[in-house]
């Protein structure tokens, strides 16, 4: 940082002069101090001298008498500063045509204390801890009702995104839910965050939005893709999903054209709800040479091997995956490029896990909106680490353009 020059610096006069009755830190930091008065006239000089700029002439001046607007007093506003709460006179005029820059009309905050709140909030804190936080690092007390205030401005930011524009096509889209507590009629229960993450033709992610419903269903999903229809997403190359009983058909309802894959990350898991703990390693590289098979012959004959092996002590794995077979094996059709998009960099898994941890601090939520909130900030601060292209993503991008011919938009 380049330091002031001379003639900029405030001379040392004046600042005998202010630190003339100075004894002790309080005297320039405390509730009364110095810094505080100074913040305060300072505002209110420079919100004077926008009125004159704004009428054109001078207090008191007499170019003013007859003039179509004049001053009209001021109005008393309290502004949270780093050095507390700081009062001060807002001038009026008679037209109410004045607005002041350095304060803008219903601004509270004169510190960035929004922001400081709301990255907080963003990482899972409650009320109770972002207040002790801010007392404890910035020795601020700041009440539960302006930390509320600060987070509820949040809410027309998260319709807006919600009901943002989205891409006319996505080559990849990620669907799946996570389960968070909410205080529902007095009542604690589970409700299911639905999370959809699409990957753009530029090779990009973009969480394409939450919806909260009691309990996941192939009926809510069909609801979900009919919303991205309208916000603009005509056409899904590949849907990533789990093996939700109907799940695929409500998707393929709306986006007849879309491959359906089984996300395999979901089959593994649910394979291992079977396995005893000792036998997990095993049966986890026994399934391995399932998924990561040449073709489907390939994956069928490993099947064959793992029933072999393990049918008889967990039938209901082999059950699963038979069951669904034809929608597990579609990326088996595509090169190595897109396979890996599909299920090694596993979007939707990396992001719930970052969001679970983010949520395991809460016990429960008030309502549907404060999750809706904090997830939206948690995205937000998230999606920062999304900026760059996926991984050979022009070598991935051309193996889509040859098997889905005249559906990837020209660049």
């Amino acid at each position: 940082m380049t330091a002031p020059k001379d003639k900029d610096r405030i001379p040392d006069e004046l600042i005998d002069q202010l630190l003339s009755g100075y004894k002790k830190p309080e005297d320039l930091t405390g509730e009364s101090g110095i810094l505080k008065q100074l913040t305060a006239r300072l505002i209110e000089r420079a919100m004077q001298a926008e009125m004159t700029e704004h009428l054109g002439y001078e207090k008191h001046a007499p170019e003013g008498r007859g003039a179509p607007n004049s001053r009209n007093g001021t109005r008393a506003e309290t502004l949270r500063t780093d050095h507390g709460e700081l009062e001060i006179e807002v001038p009026r005029d008679r037209a109410s045509s004045f607005e002041p820059q350095i304060v803008k009309k219903r601004q509270t905050s004169f510190t960035g204390f929004d922001e400081k709140i709301l990255a907080l909030y963003a990482r899972g804190m409650t009320v109770r801890d972002i207040q002790g936080h801010l007392e404890e690092l910035y020795g601020v007390e700041v009440s539960p009702d302006l930390i509320s205030r600060a987070t509820s401005a949040v809410h027309e930011d998260v319709l807006a995104w919600q009901n943002r524009s989205l891409d006319a096509v996505y080559t990849i889209v990620y669907l799946d839910a996570l389960v968070v507590k909410v205080r529902d009629q007095g009542t604690v229960r589970n409700k299911s965050i639905y999370l959809a993450i699409g990957v753009t033709v530029h090779g990009t992610r973009d969480v394409l939005g939450i919806w909260i419903e009691q309990s996941e269903g192939a009926k809510f999903w069909l609801k979900v893709m009919n919303e991205l229809k309208q916000r603009g997403v005509h056409d899904i190359l590949i849907v990533c999903c789990d093996g939700l009983k109907g799940f695929p058909e409500a998707i393929e309802t709306v986006y007849p054209q879309a491959t359906v894959q089984t996300c395999i990350v979901h089959m593994i898991r649910n394979s291992l709800r079977y396995v005893s703990f000792k036998d997990r390693k095993a049966v986890v590289k026994d399934l391995k040479p399932i998924y990561q098979a040449v073709n489907r012959e390939e994956a069928e004959a490993a099947l064959l091997a793992f029933e072999a092996k393990w049918g008889r002590r967990y039938e209901m794995i082999t059950s699963s995956w038979r069951t669904n077979w034809e929608r597990v094996v579609p990326f088996l059709d595509f090169p190595e490029e897109i396979r890996r998009v599909i299920y090694t960099t596993n979007q939707i898994e990396a992001l719930n896990s970052s969001l679970r941890k983010l949520l395991q601090y809460r016990g429960s939520f008030p309502n549907d909106e404060s999750v809706t909130k904090i997830l939206f900030l948690a995205l937000r601060r998230l999606e920062k680490k999304w900026e760059r292209t996926l991984w050979n993503w022009s070598a991935v991008l051309g193996q889509f353009a040859i098997y889905f011919q005249g559906r990837i938009p020209a660049l």
